[in-house]
C-alpha cells in the first residue's frame, strides 16, 4: 500500500514506522526537519520536508497514487485543508483528517472527510477507565457526504483507528535523506 503521512509528530511518526515496518511504502511530510529525528533508524520510507497543503509538494510526494492519506498535524485546519486537497485534486482512494475539535471533525466527515477526533478518543478512555459512562460519540467517522465543489463522492469504508525518492535534498540530522520544498 502506498501511503502518505503529513505531519511528524509523535502519531505521525509511530504511523509512519509501524506501516513501514509491515512493508508499505511509506512518505512522511512536515515543515520541520527535526521532526524526522522521531523516525527510528530502521525506517525505509522517504521523509520530505516541506507544508503538506502545498499541491506540488504533495505532487511530489506521491499523493496521485496514494492508497491511504493520513493528515495528522496538530493543526485542524492545516489537517482539512490537505486532505481535501489529497480528496478533490488527487482523488486520494483513503483521506483521514486528525481533528482536535469533536464538533469540527463531526462536521467534516459529513462533507466528506474521513476524521479521526483524539478529544473524543482520550475522553471516553479515561471515563471508561474510572467506571462513568462514555460521550457516546465516535471518534472516528468514516466521510459521509462529500464537500461541495467536489466533482466525486467521497470513498466509504472503515476507518480504523488502527515511495517516492526525491531526486534532491538534504540529510537530516539522523542521515536520511529529506527532499525540500524550495
Amino acid at each position: 500500500m502506498n501511503v502518505v503521512i503529513v505531519g511528524c509528530g509523535r502519531v505521525g511518526a509511530l504511523v509512519a514506522a509501524t506501516m513501514d515496518a509491515a512493508g508499505h511504502a511509506v512518505t512522511i511530510l512536515d515543515i520541520s526537519t527535526l521532526a524526522f529525528d522521531r523516525l527510528p533508524d530502521t525506517f525505509k520510507g522517504t521523509a520530505i520536508r516541506g507544508n503538506g497543503t502545498d499541491e506540488d509538494i504533495l505532487r511530489r510526494a506521491g499523493t496521485q497514487d496514494v492508497d491511504l492519506f493520513l493528515a495528522l498535524t496538530e493543526g485542524d485546519n492545516r489537517n482539512v485543508m490537505s486532505a481535501q486537497i489529497a480528496a478533490e485534486v488527487f482523488d486520494a482512494k483513503r483521506v483521514i483528517a486528525k481533528i482536535n475539535d469533536p464538533l469540527r471533525a463531526e462536521a467534516y466527515a459529513d462533507l466528506g472527510i474521513g476524521t479521526i477526533c483524539r478529544t473524543t478518543i482520550l475522553t471516553d478512555a479515561i471515563l471508561g477507565y474510572v467506571g462513568v459512562p462514555g460521550t457516546g460519540s465516535t471518534g472516528v467517522r468514516a466521510p459521509a457526504g462529500a464537500h461541495p465543489g467536489a466533482d466525486h463522492p467521497p470513498v466509504l469504508g472503515a476507518v480504523s483507528a488502527a515511495a517516492v525518492n526525491p531526486a534532491a535534498g538534504a540529510a537530516a540530522p539522523n542521515g536520511r535523506a529529506v527532499a525540500s520544498e524550495a
